[in-house]
């Protein structure tokens, strides 16, 4: 896995994991890899994944099973879209509101340019899902 210096190692490792669930490879009440295993796939300390798991453990995404492994949460994936939600309003979209009205990005043209990107994306899931 190829990590950027803006965040921490650990979280890295849960929004990949919280990719993971909302893409559907791991659903709600589905056994996550161990901790050992999924450090080796993303070649990290199998602390530094511990610390990631702990992390979505405490945020209600994934839970413990002693003796058993790591599950994900019921209601897992309206949580971690809630927390991304609350993290686009607050820290990335002033930016974005900020670089666009710096550029002279109109309301309309940022809305017409939303419109054409949900249009190519259905057209995408068109093709995959006919």
């Amino acid at each position: 896995m190829n990590f950027k210096e803006k965040n921490s190692i650990y979280l890295q490792i849960a929004d990949r994991i919280c990719d993971e669930i909302l893409q559907g490879r791991y659903a709600e009440g589905d056994r996550l890899p161990s901790v050992r295993d999924y450090a080796a796939t993303v070649e990290v300390n199998p602390n530094t994944a511990m610390r990631s798991y702990d992390f979505l453990q405490s945020r209600a995404v994934i839970r413990m099973q002693r003796g058993i492994g790591y599950f994900v949460e019921q209601g897992a994936t309206g949580r971690i879209r809630a927390f991304r939600r609350e993290s686009f309003m607050n820290d990335d979209l002033p930016d974005f509101f900020r670089q666009a009205r710096s550029i002279g990005l109109t309301a309309e043209e940022l809305a017409a340019l939303y419109r054409q990107y949900n249009a190519t994306l259905e057209k995408k899931e068109e093709k995959r899902h006919p």
